[in-house]
């Protein structure tokens, strides 16, 4: 089997099918009325730029932030790492629960999450209260996120349609990226800026329980929540250790925390061995496509999200730079990922998924190599042809992700399979922003430290690239 064939387990199902094997009753009417795929690509798209606009907000504003909530040096890295910490713990979890309880419920109840969560994050007085409204925000997000991707496949059976919609997806993640810093740095309090994206959200979830179509996967029995029970709480325990890890990897609380990861990994490995209807099947794991995109999107979060996440702080302390200034730095970067992701679709029919995963690594790898000196310089300019290569790179990463993630698995299950990308993702992006702050914060100078983490960044880019361009496909 090649990369671009098709076989039984990229054949799509249809949900609806009243005689399908395994198939449940289902008492919600709304599943038998067909799914409009512009309004599906519409409202998922428009919900994951609000989510990924409220996970990018803290970029711009930590200095003020962190000023307002007397937030030390030491624990900024939860300030950024809240919302990933939510999404990495949930989002498998919420993938495999809408295949199970339905998409569209799934989306609308994390839509409408989101936009409460955000509000209340606005009124946060402390940082473990701003931290605990972020991880909620992380945990709505991967309802959304999560389910965005089922609902599309549900909506665009074909695989023409599937390229078209996940290519308009992804472009909407690079979207959010480059809009959310550029929003945030425009209104003058960053506590209105919460309010503002809160209400987008509730805006959303209410348009979304009005026009989306209900589907959920065909097969029998009931959802993995032992699975779900155990698989949650070993990502909490993991990111948290990842955070705290740069204060110290010795200390005991890092090792209790890495040694109940282990644990309740294991746990959880038996449990969906033994499980009727896992939450994840553990035989995916021999599948070069799933291994593929799993570790790009992993890979994506340690290289590029980890260096990007905190570059904007770096330029408004070691360069004087304004929250806008940065944030329309950042627009050079992540508005060619947009325009890039938007246009990968037409690379398809001669470049697989796998092959634009490490064309996109590579670029990364060299625009961020681009960049080295310039910050010890104090010359934002020579920051520029390094964030226009590599938002070429991060768009072709968009682009292909989401393509892979639904390939990866069977139709019936593409929240699960978005669900599992995405949990690498934002774990790999916990680890790199912990990273990224521990190695730019310890050299003798900003600009030595930043040096040291684009170098870290590109190689990690390099070995991404290699380790996806491997996976291939058994013939």
């Amino acid at each position: 089997m090649t990369e671009t064939g098709t076989d039984p387990l990229h054949t799509a199902a249809i949900p609806n099918a009243p005689d399908a094997p395994g198939s449940r009753p289902d008492p919600d009417p709304d599943r038998a009325s067909p799914p409009h795929p512009g309004r599906t690509l519409a409202l998922t798209s428009a919900a994951t730029a609000v989510a990924l606009m409220t996970y990018t907000a803290p970029m711009v504003t930590l200095p003020e932030t962190a000023a307002d909530l007397h937030t030390p040096l030491s624990a900024q890295a939860w300030l950024l790492n809240g919302t990933p910490l939510g999404l990495a713990a949930l989002l498998l979890v919420a993938g495999s629960l809408a295949d199970d309880y339905g998409r569209r419920r799934i989306f609308v109840s994390g839509t409408l999450a989101l936009g409460v969560t955000t509000v209340l994050g606005a009124f946060a007085s402390t940082t473990w209260l701003f931290t605990l409204a972020r991880i909620a925000q992380g945990a709505a997000s991967a309802a959304l996120l999560a389910s965005s991707l089922g609902l599309l496949v549900h909506a665009f059976p074909t695989p023409a349609g599937r390229l078209r919609a996940t290519g308009v997806w992804g472009a909407f993640v690079s979207g959010g990226i480059a809009v959310g810093p550029l929003l945030v740095g425009a209104i003058p309090d960053w506590r209105m800026s919460y309010g503002v994206l809160g209400a987008a959200a509730l805006v959303v979830a209410g348009l979304g329980a009005r026009a989306l179509s209900e589907s959920r996967s065909p097969r029998a029995g009931r959802p993995d929540l032992a699975g779900a029970l155990t698989f949650g709480p070993a990502l909490v325990a993991l990111v948290a250790a990842l955070t705290l890890g740069r204060d110290g990897w010795l200390r005991a609380p890092v090792g209790l925390l890495l040694a109940a990861t282990v644990l309740l990994v294991g746990l959880f490995v038996l449990l969906e061995r033994r499980a009727a209807t896992p939450m994840i099947d553990l035989s995916l794991l021999r599948s070069p496509r799933f291994l593929a995109s799993s570790a790009g999107g992993l890979f994506t979060g340690l290289a590029v999200i980890g260096l990007f996440s905190f570059l904007p702080t770096v330029l408004q302390r070691a360069l004087g730079m304004s929250p806008m200034e940065t944030a329309l730095l950042s627009l050079l970067w992540a508005g060619l990922a947009f325009a890039v992701a938007l246009q990968a679709r037409r690379l398809a029919h001669r470049v697989s998924p796998r092959h634009q995963l490490a064309v996109g690594f590579a670029l990364h790898a060299v625009g961020v190599l681009t960049m080295l000196g310039a910050v010890g310089a104090g010359s934002w300019v020579r920051l520029l042809p390094g964030l226009a290569v590599a938002g070429v790179g991060s768009g072709l990463l968009n682009a292909a992700l989401p393509l892979l993630a639904v390939e990866s698995v069977p139709a019936a299950r593409a929240a699960m399979g978005s669900g599992a990308q995405q949990t690498f993702r934002y774990i790999g992006s916990c680890a790199g922003v912990a990273l990224t702050i521990a190695i730019a914060t310890s050299a003798s100078g900003p600009g030595a430290g930043v040096d040291v983490a684009l170098w870290v960044s590109a190689g990690l880019a390099v070995a991404a690239g290699v380790l996806v361009g491997a996976l291939r496909e058994r013939h």
